[in-house]
């Protein structure tokens, strides 16, 4: 059975990538060993300025997953700069997700979701991948949410 079209499901969503950011610091934003693609983690956007704030205190659960959502696609937009065509992409293999939380706050999971939804709605079973989301105390910019993505290409 064939695959459908990366671009156009992106279109039906009302998806319109960006442009890829570049780094804040010392490092590549995307690096490939052999057809593995490794992207540096990306910090939530709100308005083109760092989403700032603290789950469990400034912000809500659903709030913190729209967060993640606005990385998926910022990942996406690294993804296909290094790539340069979403379709090569045969597996995404593993979200590992950071969302600035109180320490009482337990809904990592449910923000991260925000992000793997988003990825397997775009590509299907291609976007089924393993996972992991934590807790942390601060993130670079004082972002909420900060999520870095693995994928294997042909």
């Amino acid at each position: 059975m064939a695959q459908a079209n990366v671009y156009d499901r992106l279109k039906e969503l009302g998806i319109e990538l960006p442009t890829a950011g570049a780094p804040a610091a010392a490092y590549v934003m995307s690096a490939q060993a052999g057809n593995t693609v490794y992207l540096s983690g990306h910090i939530a956007k709100k308005d083109g300025k760092p989403w700032v704030g603290k789950l469990g205190d400034t912000l809500t659960t659903e709030e913190g997953k729209l967060a993640a959502r606005s990385i998926a696609i910022d990942l996406l937009a690294t993804l296909h700069a290094h790539v340069g065509d979403l379709n090569r992409v045969t597996r995404i293999v593993k979200l590992m997700s950071l969302v600035n939380s109180t320490l009482t706050f337990t809904e990592q999971h449910l923000v991260t979701n925000g992000a793997s939804e988003l990825v397997a709605d775009v590509f299907g079973e291609r976007g089924k991948h393993a996972r992991s989301a934590f807790g942390v105390a601060q993130i670079p910019l004082g972002a909420c949410v900060e999520i870095e993505l693995i994928a294997e290409v042909q």
